[in-house]
């Protein structure tokens, strides 16, 4: 596959029309394998968020009134657009975001799949009646759509953070405005342009880009709005929600998180490589529920770090869209001067660098796949997200420490586990704070499940039938014959 293929500007998205911004301002999008702007995304001001805020109650009150099974039908024909286009949407999302091709076109697959899944769920928001006290009375408890939603997605999965998002807020009526990242919104806009093409009413779906504390500033409190959901980081993430709060807006944060992978006495170590070293240095490390915090008992400590240094070192670093890439460079130099400062700081503090720790070249933003082996507690990496392709390992004598040491942060999105004994799976499936976990096994965030997190790295689903109870609101109806 040829490295260079054809990139479009990208434009906003208001009821349901592709326009420039009002003011003709714009935001170069670079390519990260290369450093090279290829294109150029349409930057919102307030008249155009005035613009795209009318178009959102508009369609809301369009989309709400078409029954669940119509809405899910047309939300089923979106999905097929997107699954007929996943090959062309990811070459966009490879040249914006990085990643290599094979991953990209998996995410808009895998995006496909979750959008059918919510527009089926979409169909089973059951209200309930209740036997009344007055056998002359009805009560009904009502489920309703909440109303038009702001979304805020990140840079890392631009189509996968957005469809957890739009295929829960479509498939219980709402309407759907997303400011998308800047540095990667054409696949965004591909991925959005299949509900278009599938026949949502005008303004149901809206995109915008610009300054992100601005639009966030002027989204969330504004009266059209009745719901907020973000994926990013904490610190940015409590803002939101602060804001959110003030307006008495509900909201769903996707926060952060600093997954630990706890390796026990009996695992079985090539399975634990294999499993946690995929997940480790998919997207390059940039992924919220990747593996970071990496607890081996001692007796396996080497044996683990061996197997996974050769694990890194079989990765293939270059250009995404490069045949038979299996690790592309960083989503932007931001990320670079950050890994720069995490090794120097773990070298610091005693960590030795089993395998990579360096920049590679001198365009692009590709960094080394990288293990570090006796990581101190005091080392940053093992206390804030790294979001990158390093892999910290650091030894344990007791599962009990191993827990400790995993729930000693106020992190909760994610874990891993390798054991072969139910009672160890059962005290870590008890025992962990985190939202997700994976035992034996890769990650699996599929749609029927939850997806979210615990202490500082969020609340509510983007996952199962509990991300839908954030987009409606429940009515109580009591009915008396006269």
């Amino acid at each position: 596959m040829s490295s260079e293929t054809t990139y479009s500007d990208t434009r906003l998205l208001i009821a349901g029309e592709w326009c420039d911004a009002a003011s003709g301002k714009t935001i170069d999008v670079v390519n990260p394998a290369t450093g090279k702007v290829i294109g150029k995304v349409a930057h919102a001001g307030i008249p155009d968020l005035d613009r795209a805020l009318a178009a959102a109650q508009s369609g809301f009150e369009a989309w709400r009134k078409i029954p669940a099974n119509e809405r899910a039908a047309t939300m089923r024909k979106a999905a097929a657009l997107v699954r007929e286009r996943a090959a062309a949407i990811g070459r966009l999302l490879t040249q914006e975001q990085g990643k290599p091709f094979v991953e990209a076109r998996g995410e808009v697959l895998a995006a496909a799949d979750i959008l059918e899944w919510f527009a089926d769920e979409g169909r089973r928001v059951y209200g309930r009646i209740v036997p009344s006290r007055n056998i002359n009375a009805q009560q009904l408890v009502m489920k309703e759509p909440v109303g038009p939603v702001a979304a805020f997605t990140p840079w890392n999965f631009p189509v996968n953070q957005i469809v957890r998002k739009i295929g829960a807020a479509l498939g219980s009526g709402c309407s759907f405005l997303v400011k998308a990242p800047e540095e990667t919104p054409a696949s965004p806009a591909a991925f959005l342009q299949c509900f278009i093409d599938a026949g949502v009413p005008a303004g149901t779906v809206g995109l915008v880009f610009g300054d992100p504390a601005e639009i966030s500033g002027y989204l969330i409190p504004h009266p059209v709005i009745r719901k907020v959901t973000f994926t990013g980081s904490t610190p940015v993430g409590k803002q939101l929600a602060a804001l959110a709060g003030q307006h008495m807006k509900r909201s769903t944060m996707e926060l952060g998180g600093h997954a630990p992978v706890i390796v026990a006495e009996d695992a079985d170590v090539a399975l634990a490589v294999k499993c946690a070293g995929g997940a480790k240095f998919r997207n390059a490390g940039q992924v919220c529920i990747s593996p970071t915090r990496f607890l081996v008992h001692n007796s396996l400590r080497e044996e683990f770090a061996a197997a996974l240094v050769k694990h890194a070192q079989g990765l293939k670093l270059g250009d995404g869209l490069a045949e038979g890439t299996t690790l592309g460079p960083l989503a932007n130099e931001r990320r670079l001067a950050a890994m720069a400062k995490v090794m120097d700081d773990a070298v610091k503090t005693g960590a030795k660098i089993a395998t990579g720790g360096e920049r590679v070249g001198n365009s692009g933003n590709f960094f080394a796949p990288t293990v570090l082996t006796d990581v101190s507690l005091d080392a940053d990496i093992f206390n804030n997200e790294p979001f990158g392709p390093v892999a910290a390992i650091r030894g344990f004598d007791t599962l009990d420490e191993a827990i400790a040491e995993s729930n000693r942060l106020p992190f909760g999105l994610a874990g891993y586990a390798f054991t072969k004994s139910i009672k160890n799976a059962h005290q870590l499936a008890q025992r962990l704070e985190v939202g997700m976990l994976w035992i034996n096994q890769p990650a699996a965030p599929v749609a029927e499940l939850p997806f979210g997190g615990v202490k500082e790295s969020g609340y509510g689903s983007e996952g199962g039938p509990e991300a839908m109870e954030a987009y409606v609101v429940t009515k109580h109806v009591s009915v008396m014959a006269a």
